[in-house]
């Protein structure tokens, strides 16, 4: 199973791609399971989550952006309101 991958890019890094444009999605704190059909790269604009992988953990907060691996079966533990923007790709 390939890794979820977290970075903290600069503002100007997520102008360059686009970031700002792309929809946003949010939930309020709850847990539920999800497959990624495509690969998903998002930026959390703000609350915090924990996304259980396998044997892995993720947290998630804001200021991160994150990329979820095609494939990827795991459940998401939203812990306060979450806002992202995301962009589905292959």
């Amino acid at each position: 199973m390939e890794e979820v991958t977290i970075k903290k890019p600069t503002k100007k890094e997520l102008e360059k791609k686009g970031v700002f444009s792309w929809p946003i999605w949010e939930k309020e704190a709850s847990r539920f399971r999800w497959f990624y059909e495509k690969e998903e790269h998002c930026y959390i604009i703000k609350g915090e989550v924990t996304v259980e992988a396998g044997n892995k953990k993720y947290h998630i907060k804001q200021g991160d952006y994150v990329i979820f691996p095609k494939g990827l079966r795991c459940i998401w533990d939203i812990k306060s309101h979450c806002q992202k923007h995301y962009e589905f790709g292959d």
